[in-house]
């Protein structure tokens, strides 16, 4: 029924016909069948067209008006998730065995960059959201994926992905919870930190040490767990307010003396690393889509503005010193664009994909945050106000950097990549 309503939602608006700004929107709609047959191909689907103009309509007509009071407040979205739940926005990602849409990551792409286009605070509420399922999607068990899968197909539920700590972010391999197995249970105790849908999930993924000697391996001491938030023991932190994305829900989580049952174990004890890290290529991609969107966001306020205002007796789009910059922004978002969607379709394709998932996170991090910027720079003493929207533009773009692998360990993953190819 779920996939049947959402179906049915999604044919509702394909009539709208949105303007599109990405390559792909542009060329002819083609059905799957014909896509199949074609070699390399910047066109979409008639499925993936339904998609992204369904998000491109919520995302204009919904978020967008309720971005800036959201901001100001820090309130968390909640009528907005629900909106997007309902028009089939969310949990894409969940298998059809477990009432979910099972799409592809390139399918999930097309919509984060929509709905990012609006606010990239609800963007990351979202795609946290997707972080959360995805350990339990590639490493759960069926008896697993029904129940935490399948409960987030029939009321719009958040969940989150518990793996950051104070003192332990791109040190995974530094972290302090720990787990210790007692008859049927094991034992949780540590404190996370940054977890995003911390205080608005209704379980987590959470990854905590086994192997308490600290020589064991990384990939052999941590333990890959799904925690029902309201067990016993979990304390939930007060909510931050960040610079940007203010609307998501991040915060600290206490675990004291929590008890899990061995049967929520992902896979086997010991590998909680790998899945983990394995997550990480199916959601960076989405992750630079949204960086894509808050980019294009950027890139048609600055063009409008410069359209608008005149200086010296013509609008400033007219002066080459503009102009340029606007190409400049142009061609970042377009290449940013095109980088995820590698990432995404490499992996859709059954490959290994961490290299060009890296450099998509890498590079639509960087970009965002350039694009954001020159923005402001367009708009002159009007962009530092918060009166426009390229202010708030340019907060929500500095996390781009940080979250999900720093703009450095993206690197660092790259470069590893890049020399294991020589070495082989």
């Amino acid at each position: 029924m779920r996939v049947l309503r959402a179906s049915r939602v999604l044919q509702g608006f394909a009539q709208f016909g949105w303007r599109s700004y990405s390559i792909s929107a542009h060329a002819p709609a083609t059905s799957q069948k014909a896509h199949s047959g074609l070699g390399f191909s910047f066109e979409l689907t008639d499925q993936q067209r339904e998609f992204q103009a369904t998000a491109r309509k919520f995302s204009r007509e919904e978020i967008i008006p309720a971005a800036a009071q959201y901001d100001k407040t820090g309130e968390y979205p909640v009528p907005l998730i629900k909106r997007a739940w309902e028009l089939g926005l969310m949990n894409s990602h969940i298998p059809e065995s477990c009432g979910g849409l099972g799409l592809g990551i390139f399918d999930a792409c097309l919509v984060t960059e929509e709905i990012a286009y609006g606010c990239t605070g609800v963007q990351t509420a979202v795609e946290a959201n997707s972080l959360g399922q995805m350990p339990v999607i590639i490493a759960g068990n069926e008896q697993q994926q029904k129940k935490y899968l399948g409960r987030m197909t029939e009321e719009p539920i958040m969940c989150a992905y518990c793996v950051t700590e104070p003192g332990a972010g791109s040190d995974v391999a530094g972290l302090q919870t720990r787990a210790e197995k007692k008859g049927n249970e094991y034992i949780i105790n540590g404190q996370k930190m940054w977890i995003t849908n911390g205080g608005k999930a209704n379980w987590y993924f959470l990854l905590a040490r086994t192997d308490l000697n600290p020589k064991a391996p990384t990939g052999k001491a941590f333990t890959g767990f799904i925690v029902e938030a309201d067990t016993p023991g979990i304390q939930i932190g007060r909510k931050e307010m960040n610079m940007g994305q203010r609307c998501s829900d991040t915060r600290g989580i206490i675990f004291e003396d929590v008890r899990v049952p061995a049967e929520n174990v992902l896979i086997t004890e010991g590998a909680g690393f790998k899945i983990a890290m394995g997550a990480f290529d199916k959601t960076r991609p989405p992750v630079a889509a949204g960086a894509v969107g808050l980019a294009q966001r950027a890139l048609d306020e600055a063009t409008k503005y410069a359209l608008e205002r005149k200086t010296f007796g013509k609008v400033i789009a007219e002066h080459q010193v503009v102009s340029f910059m606007l190409a400049e922004m142009a061609i970042k978002v377009e290449l940013a664009r095109m980088s995820y969607q590698r990432a995404a379709w490499e992996v859709d394709s059954g490959r290994r994909n961490t290299y060009y998932a890296s450099i998509a996170k890498a590079f639509a991090g960087d970009i965002a945050n350039q694009v954001a910027a020159d923005a402001v720079q367009i708009f002159g003493g009007n962009g530092f106000n918060s009166e426009y929207p390229v202010e708030k533009l340019m907060r929500d773009a500095k996390i781009y950097q940080i979250y999900e692998g720093t703009a450095q360990i993206q690197r660092l993953v790259i470069a590893r990549e890049h020399l294991a190819r020589f070495k082989n």
